[in-house]
């Protein structure tokens, strides 16, 4: 058990690692000046390459903290508040797949200001799920 659980954390802490980047390439993205294809493209590339290698990460992450779930058990409002924030998390990733795809389609009508804010998100959420699993506060 303790493998799965290395594994677990070694991706997660991966998964976060897209999760905290892809949002800056966003703010980068909302920045591009018109006529600027090729940073644009670039960008672009960046960013669907990293979306493609963190969701596999966000996948197993999910897997692997289920089969600890199972194997630990279901007591502990802690790790149903834990269960929550991770279904957020895999929210967020879910939508940046969908703003990513807006800047492939030239459809982003949100400002880098914005993406600054929305890159926050994960850093808050991991500290909740931090808080919950070092402390088990109920």
């Amino acid at each position: 058990m303790l493998m799965l659980k290395t594994l677990h954390l070694w991706m997660v802490i991966s998964w976060f690692a897209g999760l905290f980047y892809l949002p800056r390439i966003f703010v980068n993205l909302a920045m591009v000046p018109a006529g600027s294809d090729a940073e644009r493209d670039r960008l672009l590339l960046m960013a669907g390459k990293l979306y493609r290698f963190m969701t596999p990460l966000g996948i197993l992450t999910i897997v692997s903290g289920l089969g600890l779930w199972l194997f630990y058990g279901f007591g502990g409002g802690w790790l149903h508040a834990k269960v929550v924030l991770v279904a957020g998390l895999a929210l967020y990733h879910w939508h940046c797949g969908r703003l990513l795809q807006a800047f492939r389609e030239g459809r982003n009508d949100r400002s880098h200001v914005w993406f600054r804010f929305y890159n926050e998100l994960p850093v808050i959420i991991l500290l909740m799920v931090l808080f919950l699993v070092v402390l088990k506060p109920f």
